[in-house]
């Protein structure tokens, strides 16, 4: 199965009140599974304070700088492994606080036992690297935060 048409059965299963699919083709079974958040199952009340107590001046928000850096995430385009470095002794691709352009890869993502390059779809800086190698990643999940 190919990878457009894998991302366009992930797209929608998450658009979707489907929370299970499960395809088999000549090629091969792919299952896609939509990971549920679950309420706690004991929450405890909270405690108000009188309206009294929390009428407070509220200073106004001051004038956003026009040197404001806006940081960002890369995010998984797949589920599947990821890997910082082409082989477990390589160099990673990105490390935190390179300067990285649009379109250079900066890990990859194993999926099906085919490894994806991954590339940049914004240029900055890495300012984190929000998962560890040879994690689990799910569809939209950050990898990165750039600025």
């Amino acid at each position: 199965m190919d990878l457009r048409k894998l991302k366009t059965l992930i797209d929608l299963v998450s658009d979707s009140n489907v929370s299970e699919l499960e395809i088999t083709e000549a090629e091969g079974k792919v299952r896609i599974v939509k990971a549920t958040v679950a309420a706690p199952a004991h929450q405890q009340p909270v405690a108000l304070a009188p309206a009294s107590v929390i009428a407070a001046p509220v200073p106004a928000p001051e004038p956003a700088s026009v040197e404001a850096v806006t940081e960002q995430f890369v995010k998984s385009p797949m589920v599947g492994t990821f890997y910082r470095s082409a082989s477990p002794g390589a160099k990673p691709f990105a490390e935190v606080g390179d300067a990285i352009r649009s379109g250079e890869t900066i890990c990859i993502i194993e999926a099906m036992k085919i490894l994806n390059e991954i590339e940049a779809d914004k240029s900055g800086t890495i300012v984190r690297v929000l998962c560890e190698n040879g994690q689990a990643v799910e569809y939209g999940q950050p990898l990165f935060l750039i600025e």
